[in-house]
């Protein structure tokens, strides 16, 4: 597939994205991000052609990190519990599996009547994201379970942490 249309189908998913980014913006008590979203919602589904091109980001509006259930409910006190590595879903932990459903609320796929196009439009998505994920597929290197569990794990403490990483590398004043 020729990479601009790539980028477009992505795109697409993306600003669909940005709906439960809203939802989960409002339940953190993230106001301005969710004003961010919105924004950047509305923009590139009317003047980006239904997300296709995301005008929104030329406009100034950045796009977020994305928010999810899960990352809600570890702003609520929910503990992340043990890494779980799911058939057909991949890697997750006991907080963040169940919030998956709960996020399929927000998606508007679901609400689609057509269920062939539903689906159809679900399929392109997995598609589409495996195809992002295969270029990474050459920078695991060692034991591949534990690699992932390890990029997993830290990449949603940064995520629920608002990209703010405690530094374990202690003082270094004395070097």
């Amino acid at each position: 597939m020729p990479n601009p249309l790539e980028k477009g189908i992505v795109n697409v998913f993306s600003n669909l994205n940005e709906i439960t980014n809203v939802f989960n913006d409002l339940l953190q008590g993230k106001f301005a991000q969710a004003g961010n979203d919105s924004g950047r919602f509305l923009i590139n589904t009317t003047v980006g052609v239904g997300g296709l091109f995301d005008v929104a980001q030329r406009a100034g509006l950045d796009k977020s990190e994305g928010e999810d259930f899960g990352q809600t409910l570890a702003v609520w006190g929910v503990g992340s519990g043990p890494y779980l590595m799911l058939p057909l879903v991949g890697p997750s932990t006991l907080r963040d599996a169940p919030s998956k459903f709960f996020d399929s609320f927000a998606n508007p796929l679901g609400y689609m009547d057509h269920v062939s196009t539903r689906n159809s439009m679900r399929g392109l998505d997995l598609l589409a994201m495996r195809a992002d994920l295969l270029a990474l597929d050459d920078v695991i290197s060692g034991d591949r379970y534990l690699f992932v569990r390890d990029v997993y794990l830290q990449r949603r403490e940064y995520l629920v942490s608002d990209g703010a990483i405690e530094d374990d590398f202690g003082d270094l004043d004395d070097y």
